[in-house]
């Protein structure tokens, strides 16, 4: 694979999980103010921007396990890092949204 394919891949991986990771900021709003329906809907969202990245992710993967040359750079490493963050902080955002819930009923 080529580092030009690499660098495609890479920067394919940022867009989406920088996509949605400004959602999960958005939904971390939307609980701010009680909205909690516009949050999950945000949260939905930023999981179909999530799983856009992670299919990249797989075939690259996928073709790392079949045999081919994958030659990792920082942006690749940056790529992932960044994946891994956006996907970590969206689970926490959707617990937050669950204690969000909880506190307005008890409210």
């Amino acid at each position: 694979m080529e580092a030009t394919e690499i660098q495609e891949i890479a920067f394919k991986i940022i867009l989406d999980s920088g996509d949605a990771r400004t959602m999960v900021h958005e939904a971390f709003a939307q609980m701010r103010e009680n909205s909690f329906e516009e949050a999950e809907s945000k949260l939905d969202d930023a999981n179909n921007s999530v799983m856009s990245a992670h299919k990249v992710q797989t075939k690259l993967l996928h073709d790392y396990a079949n045999g081919e040359e994958v030659t990792m750079d920082v942006i690749m490493v940056h790529a992932q890092d960044h994946l891994m963050t956006t996907m970590t902080i969206r689970e926490v955002a959707l617990e937050m949204l669950n204690l969000y819930k909880k506190l307005e009923k008890v409210s």
